[in-house]
């Protein structure tokens, strides 16, 4: 089985100009984890709700909402974002993502084709491969 026959298109993307408050109701609003960023319409980075969180999380920002509320609306995705994050092809082996998963301890991989992005690989994508393939 091919990372193309398991991979989510369709993608949600984020651009490293948009601050973070974009990111931040994707995450709430659609429930999402991770967002490919784009610079230009070419794959720079990777952003998580873990990285969102992080960036927000200090005593002065939990005690003051102004404080939040500037910092989602003033720092760039591309500031916290994981830059030039690890790819895989569509033809890879969905057994060579899943142990890339594991072996970086990432919950998805961008999956690039001839320098585009097409689409993303995650963990939830690999359960349900295994949920098919597994017996009733």
């Amino acid at each position: 089985m091919k990372v193309r026959d398991r991979m989510t298109t369709g993608l949600i993307t984020v651009n490293v100009d948009q601050p973070i408050r974009e990111a931040w109701d994707l995450v709430e609003g659609r429930k999402l984890r991770r967002f490919p960023v784009l610079s230009n319409g070419k794959l720079v980075g990777i952003v998580t709700d873990r990285d969102l969180r992080n960036a927000t999380a200090s005593s002065v920002v939990l005690t003051e909402r102004k404080y939040q509320d500037y910092l989602l609306d003033s720092i760039k995705i591309e500031s916290i974002m994981t830059p030039d994050p690890v790819t895989i092809s569509p033809d890879a082996d969905l057994r060579d993502a899943a142990k890339s998963l594991l072996r970086l301890k990432v919950g998805g991989l961008p999956v690039v084709e001839q320098g585009r992005l097409s689409g993303i690989i995650t963990e939830t994508d690999m359960i349900e491969a295994l949920v098919d393939l597994l017996p009733d």
